[in-house]
């Protein structure tokens, strides 16, 4: 039997267990041995970074072994949204050479049935699928999660590059599973009325739904952080609160981002604030497109609002559910709309 058999037969009896530091490295060279030097979180080829930041709860890894301990498999939760309850699941791999053998579903379902439960401040999850392809769509699907809105042309090719999987920016599906329900009131923007009824009426836990009918006050500051990712080309900014000096705000925030090569803009609004429909007035004025609904994203639900410096290739987005498909064609006619 041949080395690459050899390890395949051992990979069959892998398991799988929440992080211990002696992982960090097996990490390390697993995101190497997936996406070379490509993948745009560079936490992942830092062995130091990656314990710290599971010791910190900043991330959680679950980790497929085989039994001389060798890391062949990763997912991850990790805080990315402004509620720090609120966890991505995100970053999940296997080398190549163990794929077909169900390590991805078994992490999944290590996450989801065992290291979840026993973590009562973890109240919501979301994760974003891929949109080159929909094999991590229906493992979300099968879990449970709810689409709820599309980032476009979020990811760039060069993250891509070893696997050959995209020859453009890639979007990505922002799904959400709820594991503490949380009821408060949302105001919804008159222009996307019809859609958010549609993805809230989709959601297993329930909101009291008003039509945003209210004057942004006088005088109220706007409050926003920006985060921006130089190799991604993406800026997201959070609206704390949105006051009568918005627009003021987003032309020193665009500035800021532009002066870094950004291409692509997210803003994300609370759906809280009874004035939300004034915001997304002036958004949409400078090109902002729907994005979609972020419950929990703030503790309370958030709206995904974009921009992108770049030509999207909406044919290139594969979506497996009928909803997803219904969410982009909104989203694309938003967009026309934008130019």
């Amino acid at each position: 039997m041949n080395d690459e058999n050899s390890n395949i037969q051992e990979a069959k009896a892998f398991d799988i267990g929440a992080f211990r530091p002696e992982d960090a490295e097996g990490i390390v060279q697993l995101f190497r041995a997936v996406y070379g030097d490509g993948y745009p979180i560079r936490l992942f080829y830092d062995p130091n970074a990656i314990i710290a930041a599971n010791q910190e709860g900043l991330y959680c890894s679950i980790v497929a072994r085989t039994p001389c301990g060798k890391v062949i498999g990763v997912g991850h939760l990790c805080r990315s949204a402004p509620f720090n309850f609120l966890y991505e699941w995100t970053a999940g791999l296997v080398l190549k050479q163990y794929r077909n053998l169900g390590v991805n579903k078994a992490i999944a379902q290590f996450l989801h049935q065992t290291f979840v439960p026993g973590k009562p401040f973890i109240e919501e999850l979301f994760g974003e699928p891929v949109c080159n392809h929909t094999q991590l769509q229906k493992v979300t699907r099968d879990l449970g999660y709810v689409e709820t809105a599309i980032e476009v042309a979020l990811m760039p090719a060069e993250a891509y590059t070893r696997e050959k999987s995209a020859t453009g920016r890639v979007a990505t599906l922002m799904t959400f599973r709820c594991n503490k329900p949380r009821h408060h009131a949302v105001f919804l923007p008159p222009v996307y009325e019809v859609i958010l009824r549609q993805i809230y009426a989709r959601l297993d836990d329930g909101r009291t739904i008003t039509l945003d009918r209210a004057n942004t006050p006088s005088g109220k500051q706007t409050r926003t952080d920006i985060t921006i990712f130089g190799f991604a080309r993406v800026a997201r900014i959070a609206v704390h609160e949105t006051g009568s000096d918005f627009d003021t705000c987003l032309d020193q925030l665009e500035k800021q981002a532009r002066d870094q090569d950004v291409l692509v803009f997210q803003v994300w609004l609370k759906l809280t604030e009874p004035w939300v429909g004034e915001a997304v007035v002036i958004l949409r004025s400078r090109g902002y497109f729907f994005g979609g609904a972020l419950p929990r994203w703030f503790d309370e639900d958030g709206l995904l609002m974009q921009k992108i410096d770049c030509p999207p290739d909406f044919e290139r987005i594969a979506l497996l559910s009928g909803f997803s498909r219904e969410l982009l064609a909104v989203i694309r006619a938003d967009f026309d709309r934008s130019f």
